[in-house]
């Protein structure tokens, strides 16, 4: 009788914990967008080496803030351990996260962040800082008598008014020479459309400068088509393949890129922490790196175009 009950004892001290459960909403699960794709990798690759449970919802456009909306009410009804999300809009989803806040759910904000503080944690880009150092360069750029237009991504998201305004902030006193500002609703066929008829109305633009991936691949590819790659200068966010391949190419200038695998990965190791109730930094800047023609191929820069996790 005591052998089985050492026996029983030890078998209710050898079973593991139950694996705590993470319900991550990015912007949009898009396969064709390398900066979601890598951001949702280093999750994944973080739920995996922290041995918890991660499940990845959402819709397939960052401008679909209803159905992102409708993604956290029903990931709230599964009551999991964390929920990570990017909000899609700075204000429209403030109210659904503060109820998941309310109900006892820890919130670890990603890329983007909303208008009330309840996150227990945000990782994210230092999206004005970013911003201001893309508009230093645009200025260095920028011909006299030239105008800029602006390819912005979802109105309303804290990462397109944070980069506009320290875009503004490093044109300077070029910042007089924005011309429009177009929102393009994270949709590669927009931007370039809308670039295009920036283009035809305006006889003096010299650079396009787009806030996020598709904005800028946009209006990168409609300035290639019509052939003015020599004249329309075009600098923007985040390193695609084919953002690198038109930089390569002379049709960018310049752009700022992220570090999304890192985002996701950090993001997780957040929490992690949280859960296991250790004392976390609430505010992580997962980094940013301006690449030109002239760094492209540094040995640093080649590192950071591709996925990588820094560890702390």
């Amino acid at each position: 009788m005591i052998v089985v009950a050492i026996y029983a004892a030890r078998g209710v001290h050898d079973q593991e914990e139950p694996r705590k459960q993470v319900i991550f909403i990015p912007k949009t699960l898009d396969k064709t967008n390398g900066f979601w794709t890598s951001l949702i990798e280093g999750s994944r690759l973080g739920a995996e080496e922290f041995n918890m449970d991660l499940e990845v919802v959402g819709g397939l456009s960052e401008e679909e803030v209803d159905e992102q909306i409708s993604y956290i009410e029903k990931s709230i009804e599964k009551k999991p351990d964390v929920l990570l999300v990017a909000p899609c809009s700075y204000s429209e989803t403030a109210n659904v996260l503060k109820k998941a806040v309310k109900q006892g759910i820890h919130l670890v904000l990603i890329d983007s962040v909303i208008e009330y503080d309840v996150a227990t944690a945000i990782v994210a880009t230092d999206n004005y800082a970013a911003g201001e150092e893309l508009g230093t360069y645009a200025n260095s750029l920028l011909e006299d008598g030239k105008e800029i237009g602006i390819v912005a991504h979802v109105k309303g998201a804290s990462t397109a008014i944070e980069r506009e305004a320290g875009i503004r902030k490093g044109l300077g006193d070029k910042a007089n020479m924005i011309t429009e500002t177009v929102f393009c609703g994270s949709s590669y066929e927009k931007a370039y459309s809308q670039t295009k008829k920036l283009i035809e109305e305006n006889s003096k633009l010299g650079m396009i400068i787009g806030t996020n991936e598709y904005a800028s691949v946009g209006a990168a590819r409609a300035v290639k088509e019509l052939g003015l790659s020599n004249k329309i200068k075009v600098v923007g966010f985040d390193n695609s393949i084919e953002e690198i391949k038109l930089l390569e190419e002379g049709v960018f200038q310049g752009i700022v890129i992220q570090k999304p695998f890192n985002m996701g990965y950090l993001g997780m190791k957040q929490a992690k922490d949280i859960v296991e109730g250790k004392t976390i930094k609430k505010n992580t800047d997962s980094g940013c790196k301006l690449i030109t023609a002239e760094n492209l191929y540094e040995e640093e820069n080649q590192k950071l175009l591709y996925p990588f996790i820094e560890q702390e």
